[in-house]
């Protein structure tokens, strides 16, 4: 079963259910105590001259309770009348709240539910969907919320319950089910969506994503995970403008560590966000046309490369010296 999560606080409707079931349980018990232990001021039609029982108390107490009364057991005596209605009538009203209340609080928040998914899907626009909200996706989540974009914008879609509750706790949009299916991306918009990560567990499951992402969005920005380099190719040939390997990229940094500790400290402190150093891209302000890259490290900044009308020149080709209007850059500076 598939569900649309919202970053949403208050208790869990599953609870409060189960809060108000205990109440009318507790209801029902008492009016049952309450008539056995008065049996005797009770007439029951079926049984004339005879005290009702345990079972016959508690069939009294749940026609009392739900008001349907077929009138077979009446109080016959001042005091059981007296206890009727001064205390199982109370009893009879709680008991209605409760069942009526909790029904109408569950209609109440599924069409809440329903219509906040309709005016979601009606407005988004550009957002960033991550498939797979394990290590990698919630690392990648939090990073595109550190760098700036809007926990709302983000829709993240996994099979494990839990994992899409935890984003909408982030504050994110979560979709529970399966990215293989067509049905769960076009729930989750993504022919609209600027930009989709892809962080499955299964490099299987990552080319499979990725063809069914990139049928649905041709100009979005898909950069997906895969476990082995040798699957890099197979992923790019199915649409992924990016491509990260997750276990040799964790091997090698391990083999940097030890060969050289300075330098894999240095890429430690580039992949930890929020302190130390980091990589970003940004536009080049205007103050800075015509500057050359070099004078930017005066400035806190070591320039890797620059964006120029969609082509990309790293720190070394001289083409890419003097910054001009319209130019990105990716640099390295103090978080």
């Amino acid at each position: 079963m598939r569900a649309m999560f919202f970053p949403r606080s208050g208790q869990p409707i599953k609870r409060a259910v189960l809060v108000r079931g205990g109440v009318a349980l507790g209801c029902l018990l008492l009016t049952t105590i309450l008539v056995y232990l008065g049996r005797y001021g009770y007439y029951d039609s079926q049984n004339p001259g005879e005290p009702i029982t345990w079972l016959n108390a508690f069939y009294f107490a749940t026609v009392s309770l739900s008001t349907t009364g077929y009138g077979d057991i009446v109080p016959a005596t001042a005091i059981t009348r007296f206890i009727s209605a001064a205390l199982i009538t109370p009893l009879r009203v709680i008991f209605l709240i409760v069942l009526v209340g909790s029904t109408l609080e569950v209609l109440t928040k599924r069409t809440t539910a329903e219509y906040r998914e309709n005016r979601w899907r009606k407005k988004v626009n550009h957002h960033t969907v991550i498939i797979g909200f394990g290590v990698k996706g919630r690392a990648a989540a939090q990073t595109l919320i550190d760098n700036g974009i809007r926990p709302e914008q983000i829709l993240v879609i996994s099979p494990v319950h839990t994992e899409v509750a935890d984003a909408a706790e982030l504050g994110c949009v979560g979709i529970t089910g399966d990215a293989r299916r067509d049905d769960v991306l076009n729930r989750a918009v993504v022919s609209k969506a600027d930009r989709v990560i892809i962080a499955v567990d299964a490099d299987d499951k990552s080319v499979l994503i990725t063809l069914s992402v990139r049928r649905m969005t041709p100009s979005a920005s898909i950069v997906a995970s895969v476990r082995e380099a040798r699957n890099t190719g197979i992923l790019r040939q199915s649409g992924a403008n990016s491509v990260i390997t997750t276990a040799e990229a964790a091997g090698r940094l391990m083999g940097i560590s030890l060969t050289s500790p300075t330098a894999g400290s240095i890429m430690e402190d580039l992949l930890d966000p929020g302190e130390g150093l980091e990589v970003c891209e940004r536009t080049v302000t205007l103050a800075e046309v015509g500057t050359h890259v070099g004078e930017l490290a005066n400035q806190g900044e070591i320039v890797l490369a620059v964006i120029r009308a969609g082509q990309t020149y790293r720190f070394d080709d001289r083409e890419s010296r003097v910054l001009e209007s319209g130019d990105r850059i990716v640099a390295i500076r103090h978080a």
